[in-house]
Formats: structure tokens, sequence, C-alpha cells
């Protein structure tokens, strides 16, 4: 047996089965062939194969015990090298081998914990608001009813309500004002005032 499956989903072999379905999901998203470039189409199939191998024997309990066992026979004690510059090549090419794959599997295992504090951020959100949504439903039935029934709806103003209403009212006045400005403006309500002696008495009060 020349594959270690859990190097290939780029796990440890103390994963839980839960972090195995999500290395498995998160590898088989990346390597999928309809997602590579067409000179790496053929690559990313045999990854992908080997992926699914992996995850289909290391999600079966049975089959993962089994691997495991066969696993831990092939492994031999490790003996005491030789002091010799070849043997110590070899030490570091396997240390720096060992020191990149626990980082690639860090890498992994922040991006799944990214991903499913993302996942839970958006179901939170997509909860809310659909509480929201749910409330200002039962509202809005809710005084349908009153008003289907007759009652007349009075809503109480809010400070916000009435800061627009004065603003509403000062930009009407400052806009009454230029106009007022224009001659031919200022003359037309003049001559409208001179024309209506109910409007005089009125103001003369």
């Amino acid at each position: 047996m020349n594959k270690n499956y859990y190097d290939i989903l780029q796990v440890n072999r103390n994963a839980s089965p839960e972090i195995i379905e999500k290395a498995y999901k998160t590898l088989a998203k990346k390597y999928h062939p309809d997602l590579q470039a067409e000179k790496d189409k053929k690559q990313a199939e045999e990854i992908l194969k080997e992926i699914n191998e992996a995850y289909e024997t290391l999600s079966n309990p049975e089959k993962k015990q089994n691997y495991d066992t066969i696993l831990g026979q092939q492994e031999e004690p490790v003996s005491t090298p030789n002091p010799s510059t070849h043997t110590t090549q070899i030490s570091e090419e396997e240390l720096l081998y060992q020191q990149q794959e626990i980082l690639r599997k860090q890498k992994l295992q922040q991006e799944i914990l990214y991903q499913e504090q993302l996942r839970r951020e958006q179901e939170i959100a997509y909860q809310q608001q659909l509480q929201q949504a749910r409330a200002k439903a039962y509202h809005d039935a809710y005084i349908q009813d009153l008003k289907n029934r007759g009652y007349k709806i009075r809503y109480k103003k809010s400070l916000k309500d009435y800061a627009r209403g004065f603003f509403i009212i000062l930009i009407v006045l400052f806009v009454f004002f230029l106009l007022w400005q224009l001659p031919f403006v200022k003359n037309f309500f003049m001559d409208f005032f001179q024309k209506n002696p109910i409007l005089q008495k009125f103001l003369s009060f």
C-alpha cells in the first residue's frame, strides 16, 4: 500500500469524521475538473480520483479500521541513522517535507473553520431577516384586520418625524422666498391680493 489516505486528504490520523468530511468537500471542490483550465483537467481528474478513493475508505468506520491496522503494520521503527552526509541530507529533506505538510494541514484546518464560521454567520443573519419579515407580516395583517373592522389607526409620531416635517416646512419657505424675489411672481401675488377683497378683509384682522 503506497498511498497514504490521510496525506491525500491532508488530515491527521486522529481527525474526526466531521473534519474528514469537511476536508474532502474542500479538496473535491478545489480539484474539480470543471473548475480547472483545459491543460490542468487531466491532472485534476487523477487527483480527484485519489481524493474520492481516500474519502471512501476513511469515511467508512470498518474500512478505516482495517486501513489503520494495515498502515500501522507497515510503519517501521525509526532506526538510528549512520553519521554520513547522505543520511543527514535525507533527514533534512524529510524534516522540511514534514514541516510543509504540517503548514498545509494547518492552512486547510483554518480554511475549514473560516468557512464554517462564515456559514454560521450567514445562517444567523438569514434567521434574523426571517424573524423581522415575519414580525412585519404579522403587524401588517393585524393593522389590516383593525381597518377592516372600522377602526382608525393613529400612529404616534416620533421625534424623527417632527424633525422631518420641520425641515420640509423650511425648504418650502425657502423656495417661496426665492420665488418672491422674482418680479413677475411678486407682481402676480400683489395683483391677486388687490383683486380679492375677501382675502384683503381676512388678512386685515
